[in-house]
């Protein structure tokens, strides 16, 4: 099928700067100066189903959608690790229900990738982007161990949830889909639910301060 024809190069600019803003009002930058020269890749592929016309996408939901995925993604390594090698029985508890919900969003995301034409590939890979378990996290976990486990895995879990859903609530304001504005919504409560359980778990209070 034929690629769409948009202005892509500047709708993804635009995504990311909108996306960009709602991280900084919670305090945090976004991708590394490295990441500003990375190859602008979030592109439609093919042209969606019909009754979803590309021009009927946002810059803000092709941004959040293509941040929210590997977000989710990354996140899920990090829990399944968690809910093999916690301390804590009820933070392995806390960690494997997280990740089965996380899991099943991840469903709902790569759909909506599909219907709005865009590829499955991270746009994001290599990028230091706040709320985003990186490959360095990943390696710090596996060295830890017992409770020093557990403090790093609650504090980048709590980081994921608030960032992911600082993003989404840019979604459901500024979004133009209305399936992109109900799965943020989704998001945003089931990570409000969450990080009230995080924070209630054993070493919390240590852990995040």
């Amino acid at each position: 099928m034929n690629p769409i024809a948009l202005p892509l190069p500047q709708l993804h600019r635009a995504a990311v700067l909108v996306l960009l803003g709602a991280m900084a009002l919670g305090g945090t930058a976004g991708c590394s100066p490295a990441a500003e020269s990375a190859p602008r890749t979030a592109q439609a592929r093919e042209s969606p189903p019909a009754g979803t016309p590309a021009s009927t996408s946002t810059a803000t939901d092709v941004g959040w959608v293509q941040l929210m995925t590997p977000m989710n993604q990354q996140a899920v390594k990090l829990l399944t690790l968690a809910a093999e090698r916690a301390a804590e029985p009820r933070v392995r508890d806390f960690a494997a229900r997280l990740r089965t919900g996380q899991e099943a969003e991840l469903v709902r995301l790569k759909a909506l990738l599909t219907r709005m034409g865009l590829p499955g590939t991270d746009v994001h890979a290599g990028h230091d982007m706040p709320g985003m378990v990186t490959v360095r996290d990943l390696d710090a976990a596996r060295a830890a161990e017992g409770s020093a486990f557990d403090r790093l895995v609650l504090v980048q879990i709590r980081d994921h949830l608030r960032q992911s859903a600082q993003v989404s609530r840019s979604e459901i304001t500024s979004g133009g889909r209305a399936d992109a504005r109900e799965l943020a919504a989704a998001l945003v409560t089931a990570r409000e639910t969450s990080l009230a359980e995080l924070e209630r778990l054993p070493d919390a209070v240590r852990a995040l301060g």
